[in-house]
């Protein structure tokens, strides 16, 4: 067993499986079904070839982390990538993906795309005001790019954003090999442009390794994860210096009287709308747990 060993890609029930000397092609054990386990891209796993003609997968070794749509493993940064217009940022989406890789423990940086065609300061400046990196990236010379692809080296990330904000874009810029292997599936396929369905993951160099991800629509988002109610506070950063300062112990920083998250957002010290996407997430963990 080596952590060599790692799953590249899923297609059709086959694992593409990079070892330390080749890529091979793999079949999962059918006791991983009975067990409720299921390998996924980014796993390391160890395998058995079976007299040179099959090889199996036969453990799944333990996870740093998870994300269970799209189905992702061992990742150390999220890209989100958001199109400074067409579409427009949506903060909500930004604010409960944020929250959701917080709370697995998965670092979160920010690359803003078409900035040839508007600015992002004001968006980029909601987050790197609360410490997460923001990176700016021209789509059509790619300027900007480098610092992100610098930033990502000796670490496993995912671009992962709302379809038309220009990741396969991005993609192109910061790993040339995954769009010549996109260009190579596109033309078997006898179409003129290959849309993202599934997770690959991209090896850039020995330590440096790339996911691109389906494009979302705004329901789906919550695919990537559920938080429970109690813990959404803590996934939201720059609550963490005020919510022991709050009057109630149990206070939900929604509407509580003394509470000293709503007193930093009316000071300008927590942007009102982090607030209300905090708020948002909240109600809606609440009602799911109140449904079960």
């Amino acid at each position: 067993m080596t952590k060599e060993n790692r799953i590249v890609g899923v297609s059709g029930g086959l694992y593409t499986v990079e070892t330390q000397s080749s890529t091979v092609q793999a079949k999962s054990r059918g006791v991983f079904r009975l067990n409720g386990i299921k390998p996924v891209t980014g796993d390391y796993v160890k395998l058995h070839f079976e007299n040179n003609a099959e090889t199996v997968i036969t453990d799944v070794l333990e996870r740093k982390n998870e994300i269970i749509r799209p189905p992702l493993a061992n990742i150390d940064i999220s890209v989100l990538v958001v199109s400074s217009c067409e579409p427009p940022p949506n903060l909500f989406i930004l604010d409960k993906l944020t929250a959701v890789f917080e709370s697995k423990g998965i670092e979160t940086v920010f690359a803003f795309t078409k900035i040839d065609l508007a600015q992002a300061e004001a968006y980029a400046g909601i987050y790197s005001d609360i410490g997460y990196k923001t990176f700016m990236v021209d789509n059509t010379w790619g300027s900007g790019s480098e610092k992100l692809s610098n930033y990502l080296k000796g670490k496993t990330s995912a671009l992962i954003g709302n379809t038309g904000v220009g990741k396969s874009s991005l993609m192109k810029y910061i790993a040339p090999i995954a769009e010549h292997k996109t260009s190579e599936i596109s033309k078997k396929l006898g179409r003129g442009k290959h849309t993202t369905r599934e997770v690959k993951l991209y090896r850039l160099d020995d330590e440096t390794y790339i996911a691109d991800t389906p494009g979302f629509s705004t329901v789906e988002v919550s695919r990537y994860g559920a938080i429970p109610s109690e813990e959404v506070a803590d996934c939201f950063r720059e609550f963490r210096e005020y919510t022991d300062k709050c009057r109630f112990k149990d206070c939900a920083h929604i509407k509580e009287d003394n509470c000293a998250v709503r007193e930093a957002v009316k000071a300008g010290y927590i942007a009102a709308s982090r607030h209300e996407s905090y708020c948002k997430i909240y109600e809606e963990a609440l009602k799911k747990e109140r449904a079960y």
